[in-house]
């Protein structure tokens, strides 16, 4: 996910600062890992010398000063043709779950028991984001987030039981190679 251009689709909808910025995040995107304060600024210092967003000025509201920063018109320019943008499907997956696999198959671990301790984590996650999704007061964006990870979990629970029924073959190509 673009930090940048969340960030600059978050100041298009109006100015605002960095605190406002990531609590906005946090909420629009509850399944993802949420910003730290100084991604957020950096960020925001990257699009100012972009010419992607500049200072509106600065606003205390009671409390510490705040810089207001808002999208310039290149700013939101380029987050139109970012959102445009069809993201192209991977070629190949670089696969954290397939790397362990083949090194335990190296290194004369137990395959098998690593695929079955990996579905069991994924069991639960899935479980957990079914029980947020299904939680009361879940707004819709939670619920599409929520799907999205859940029907990427299932995929690799395929995956999963799909290499576990080959897995003599893949030991045997593994060690011959």
């Amino acid at each position: 996910m673009s930090t940048r251009h969340i960030l600059l689709g978050l100041l298009a909808t109006g100015p605002s600062h960095g605190y406002d910025l990531k609590r906005r995040h946090d909420e629009r995107f509850p399944q993802a890992r949420p910003l730290a304060y100084g991604q957020v600024y950096t960020t925001l210092q990257r699009l100012v010398r972009d010419g992607l967003a500049e200072v509106e000025g600065t606003d205390s509201d009671g409390g510490p000063e705040r810089t207001m920063y808002r999208a310039t018109e290149k700013g939101v320019h380029e987050l139109g043709v970012w959102a445009a943008e069809v993201a192209p499907p991977a070629p190949f997956v670089a696969n954290e779950i397939f790397a362990k696999v083949v090194v335990s198959i190296l290194s004369g671990g137990d395959a098998a028991a690593y695929l079955a301790a990996q579905r069991t984590a994924h069991m639960a996650r899935m479980r957990e984001l079914t029980a947020v999704k299904t939680g009361a007061g879940a707004d819709l964006a939670t619920v599409l987030s929520a799907d999205y990870a859940l029907n990427h979990l299932d995929a690799d629970l395929r995956w999963m039981t799909t290499t576990g029924a080959r897995l003599t073959t893949l030991t045997a190509e593994v060690d011959a190679g």
